[in-house]
């Protein structure tokens, strides 16, 4: 079957979509390795699926599937085995009163300013203020973070129990402490190590210094945010958004769904619970890292194939159940080891067409380069 690189006119490498779009309103409220963009959600949703329509995400991530089906009036459930992962989604599906959620976050960024002045001043008027330092346990955040970068996130950690929307302020937080890490400012996906001394930056094209301060990008971050949340507040819908924290080879749905739309991980290719590390070291996550299926960690040999294989298909096996006859499933994969045709066979999907993007554009600065292959089965009586 001839792969197909246009849906409905529209050229599915997306190189005409300029970055800000790929990442509008809430979708870059927390950035993260391996998503999808929207625009290649919202196509193929448009195309295949009807308002009222109910969807399954296995593998939510980020939730990039359910706010794109919310807008098109879609019901959407994701599963995601990352508890990081479920907050990003959370906090993006969730609805707000946005005048209180924005005086919450203007409230905690004062109080962040005011102790950073302290920490910079140490004026005689800050005597009493009743602020003092603080002390990481964490040998992660004490080697990837300046001093003064330290300092302030966790002053800014300490307030977040005292506010309602903490979610949010977690998610402000950790974006934050990702900016302010010890690393060049061209390499924020996979940093190897900490940077620092001064370096010749391929971004800016000139000598950086590693960055010593967390509190611009909390202020940066902080207004950031309150934007994202009013522009999808904005385009909203009344179709329903829920995220199942599990594992998607276990996981008993009590619903059907007329369709899937997901994009699985990618053998041997990204560590999910590895790339968020500092949020782990700063909140008491569950760290679900050896669930992953194919994590790069385990690497691409004949092995780690096989297994990535046998769980994909535990996965799509407990969730064909849950499916309507006659569901649409559209799996986003780079597939170049061709293990999805035994996996679809097993599952007893049938294929009705391939499409083909080659994927140009990144959020995110890394060497590694791949086209994706979009299958669209469906599911067999």
């Amino acid at each position: 079957m001839k792969p197909e690189t246009t849906l409905r006119g529209i050229d599915l490498s997306f190189a005409g979509v300029p970055e800000y779009e790929r990442t509008k309103h809430v979708h870059r409220l927390h950035p993260y390795l391996g998503k999808f963009i929207p625009q290649l959600v919202e196509v193929f949703l448009r195309t295949y699926f009807k308002t009222g329509d109910s969807i399954l995400d296995p593998f939510a991530g980020s939730g990039t599937t359910l706010v794109e089906a919310n807008i098109l009036g879609i019901n959407s459930v994701g599963i995601e085995i990352s508890d990081f992962n479920c907050l990003i989604a959370n906090v993006k599906i969730r609805d707000y009163d946005i005048e209180e959620v924005e005086k919450e976050i203007r409230d905690i960024l004062y109080k962040t300013r005011q102790f950073s002045l302290w920490l910079r001043e140490k004026q005689t008027s800050f005597a009493h203020s009743g602020f003092h330092k603080y002390v990481s346990d964490s040998e992660y955040l004490s080697e990837w973070l300046a001093p003064r970068s330290l300092q302030e996130i966790l002053f800014y950690r300490s307030q977040i129990s005292n506010c309602k929307h903490q979610d949010i302020l977690k998610i402000i937080l950790s974006r934050a402490t990702r900016s302010a890490r010890l690393i060049t400012h061209y390499d924020l996906a996979r940093p190897k190590k900490p940077v620092y001394e001064t370096y010749w930056c391929i971004k800016h094209r000139r000598y950086c210094e590693p960055v010593q301060e967390c509190l611009k990008f909390i202020n940066r971050y902080s207004w950031d945010t309150i934007r994202r949340l009013r522009e999808f507040a904005a385009l909203r819908t009344d179709a329903t958004m829920d995220i199942i924290r599990g594992d998607s080879r276990q996981v008993q749905l009590e619903r059907k769904f007329d369709g899937i739309f997901t994009s699985p991980p990618y053998v041997g290719l990204i560590d999910y619970h590895d790339q968020h590390r500092y949020a782990y070291e700063l909140f008491p996550f569950e760290d679900n890292g050896k669930k992953e299926i194919g994590p790069a960690s385990k690497g691409r040999g004949y092995e780690a194939k096989g297994q990535y294989q046998k769980d994909i298909l535990a996965v799509f096996k407990e969730i064909t159940s849950s499916l309507k006859p006659e569901a649409k499933v559209f799996i986003v994969v780079n597939d170049r080891d061709n293990l999805y045709a035994d996996i679809a066979e097993a599952c007893r999907f049938k294929l009705q067409k391939v499409y083909h993007r080659p994927v140009l554009k990144r959020t995110e600065r890394d060497n590694v380069r791949f086209s994706e292959s979009i299958y669209y089965f469906t599911v067999g009586k």
